[in-house]
């Protein structure tokens, strides 16, 4: 039992010293992208009722839930998703607001998988929520803040994977297929297995002309060149109407000179079913799954009573943390950390050094040195934790100064004003 407790749950991991200290920072620069494009933010429970996450809403399967009861018998659940959680918020918070609302968030999300495959049940997730407006301009600017965050993170090569899932409902539509053979269509699809849509839908007997429609989805990957292809073989208005949304968006997204990010997929039916229009996921090397989510949700919000189009994205910070560290990208913080090791009679004066640094911002350790260790261990463990100077007060007077990153050094007689 002892042996066991020591260990964390398949799925969740500790995170500590200075991978975590990488990616607070890294937090901390995202979310200052969102500040700069006028985002407030909010926070929500990490668990809410049952019903915020039931499969009308169109999160996650149920069955991948982490459910558990409170005293008065309710069932609750760990959040898999934020975006319901604010769109709940919103609901009741801004019930009469009109004007468009700006939310950014920082939290963890939890998804107890069927299928493990070494995949984080707990992930913590940075997004934006754009409430209260549906237009192609609010579509543009959030992907244009999906590519700032990612370059400001290190990142230079990735591609945001554009769709809209009003396209892949025309064909559907078109299709007439029962709810649960639909369903299994849009996996098939998901997973690229034309194959076996071109078997379903010869077994579902339909009509030859629709069953070419499908056959092309797996053409209309890549630049902006797709969407005029895509409105020639449009069955509909629907269809038309959702490409024409996508070309006006690409137009305004070169304003924003991002549109090397942009590639287009007209398979793409998104994640979570709440998803109403613009969707799309961004990928880059060193991980097999999308490193920002997101897309327009447009009925979402009137589940919780609230009729107010919206758009969001999610940036999946753990994965996005794999990819930098696999692609030697570094992630750069303030290294300014101080160690003072010093003598049992030099006491007062270390305190006193200590207290100088930490009011000018430098994070500062204080070592009593033990008889046993040497001044060599102290600088070991400097340099591991990625300590700038080290301070060696000696019985004597004697202060030596060490730069732990060049190994120079500075002895001196008298009390060292801090410079780091």
């Amino acid at each position: 039992m002892k042996q066991k407790i020591l260990h964390t749950p398949e799925g969740v991991r500790d995170i500590y010293k200075v991978e975590c200290r990488k990616k607070l920072a890294l937090q901390e620069k995202l979310h200052h992208v969102l500040h700069l494009y006028g985002y407030h933010d909010i926070q929500t429970p990490t668990f809410e009722y049952f019903d915020v996450f039931r499969k009308e809403i169109g999160s996650i399967s149920v069955k991948e839930l982490y459910k558990f009861f409170d005293r008065e018998g309710n069932i609750l659940s760990l959040r898999p998703d934020i975006t319901p959680s604010v769109a709940r918020a919103a609901s009741a918070l801004y019930e009469i607001e009109e004007l468009p609302l700006r939310l950014c968030y920082i939290g963890n999300t939890f998804i107890n998988y069927s299928s493990y495959q070494g995949r984080l049940r707990e992930n913590t997730q940075l997004g934006a929520e754009f409430i209260g407006l549906d237009s192609k301009d609010v579509d543009a600017e959030m992907l244009a803040m999906v590519v700032d965050c990612l370059r400001q993170s290190g990142l230079e090569n990735f591609q945001i994977s554009v769709g809209n899932v009003g396209f892949l409902n025309s064909l559907l539509k078109e299709a007439k297929l029962p709810p649960e053979c639909e369903e299994y269509l849009r996996e098939l699809i998901s997973n690229r297995n034309y194959y076996g849509v071109t078997e379903l839908l010869d077994e579902a007997g339909v009509r030859p002309e629709i069953k070419e429609l499908f056959g092309h989805l797996q053409e209309l990957v890549g630049g902006p060149e797709v969407l005029e292809k895509a409105m020639e073989i449009a069955p509909n208005e629907l269809s038309k109407r959702t490409i024409k949304r996508l070309r006006d968006t690409y137009e305004i997204l070169k304003a924003y000179t991002v549109q090397k990010y942009i590639t287009f997929d007209l398979s793409m039916s998104g994640t979570y079913g709440y998803y109403t229009g613009v969707i799309f996921r961004a990928y880059t090397f060193g991980t097999g799954d999308a490193i920002v989510k997101g897309g327009r949700y447009n009925h979402l919000m009137e589940k919780f009573g609230k009729r107010a189009p919206s758009i969001g994205f999610a940036v999946i910070i753990d994965e996005l943390m794999n990819s930098l560290a696999r692609q030697h990208v570094q992630i750069s913080y303030e290294e300014n950390n101080v160690i003072i090791v010093y003598a049992d009679s030099q006491r007062r004066q270390a305190v006193s050094l200590a207290k100088e640094f930490r009011a000018r911002k430098n994070s500062t350790e204080l070592f009593c040195k033990k008889a046993k260790e040497t001044l060599d261990d102290y600088i070991q463990y400097g340099k591991k934790n990625q300590a700038e100077t080290l301070l060696y007060l000696q019985e004597d007077g004697e202060i030596e100064m060490i730069n732990l990153k060049t190994g120079e050094r500075k002895a001196s007689g008298k009390k060292e004003e801090p410079t780091t």
